[in-house]
């Protein structure tokens, strides 16, 4: 109820009646979105990674790429929105695929900057599984830059967290990188 109020003194700040037809039920449906948009802090990524590891004899890379991913900027509390690729190398141990889009969730669906949201999700993924290495690479467009600002439409922003052997190993780090840049087509 308190997050309904002051979203009621904000519409009331510029210079908005929050009584009219169209603003009656905004400061309910904006703290319901809020609740939503910021769930991952009530979320345990400890949980979801640890209810789905199993023993794999299997070494070679794992890669789940063109996870949908949204979040709010903490500087602004504006969207950024785009794909997150994650890679691991097993050293014994796999996670349940569907798990590793939920982690992303966990961490996209809190105040964020793109940095640390990467590298949360990499060390979540590393800590859980203790893989030979784990490679993140988020691709965002942040409505911060493109609404407000610089305006800029078509501006991309890449971070990447590379831990292990992605780190180490120039030649695992270059897998990744092109089995990320490859399309494929899903019929």
């Amino acid at each position: 109820m308190e997050t309904q109020k002051l979203i009621r003194q904000l519409l009331v700040n510029y210079g908005e009646v929050p009584d009219r037809d169209g603003l009656k039920d905004t400061p309910k449906r904006v703290e319901k979105s809020y609740d939503f948009l910021l769930s991952g802090y009530k979320a345990d990524p400890k949980k979801i990674i640890n209810s789905a590891i199993f023993d794999v004899d299997f070494n070679e890379m794992v890669l789940v790429k063109e996870i949908e991913m949204y979040s709010l900027c903490e500087h602004h509390m504006l969207p950024f929105f785009g794909k997150c690729h994650i890679a691991y190398i097993p050293n014994g141990k796999i996670i349940g695929l569907s798990k590793l889009p939920r982690v992303v969730d966990i961490f996209s669906h809190r105040l964020q900057v793109q940095e640390r949201l990467t590298m949360e999700i990499a060390n979540a993924i590393h800590d859980a599984l203790q893989p030979q290495g784990v490679g993140v690479i988020i691709e965002a467009q942040h409505l911060c830059m493109m609404m407000r600002g610089v305006e800029k439409q078509r501006s991309l922003t890449t971070t990447s967290c590379m831990l292990g052997v992605f780190k180490e190993d120039q030649r695992t780090r270059n897998e990744f990188l092109s089995l990320v840049r490859t399309h494929t087509a899903i019929i």
